[in-house]
């Protein structure tokens, strides 16, 4: 994979922690905090650690602490993407 889109983040999201009834990620969350999306810490701390393990990456150890949004994350994961772990 060369490129993590929303549409991967989602998938992942949905696989990794579960989904609010009372959220659509299929609508524009670009710039949605997790928090609103319904994602806690514990949840991006297994999405993160997922897409470590898929895409034999390194993310840094305080992504989850500092990412907020899925375009914040996306980016970190992106600039990782094709850098060995």
């Amino acid at each position: 994979m060369t490129e993590m889109t929303l549409a991967d983040l989602t998938r992942l999201l949905r696989e990794c922690a579960g989904v609010d009834e009372a959220v659509d990620l299929d609508g524009d969350i670009i710039d949605v905090p997790f928090d609103e999306l319904g994602y806690d810490s514990l949840a991006l701390f297994n999405t993160v650690s997922r897409i470590e393990r898929d895409h034999s990456v390194r993310l840094p150890d305080d992504l989850v602490a500092e990412v907020t949004t899925p375009r914040w994350l996306l980016g970190v994961v992106n600039e990782h993407l094709g850098q060995p772990a």
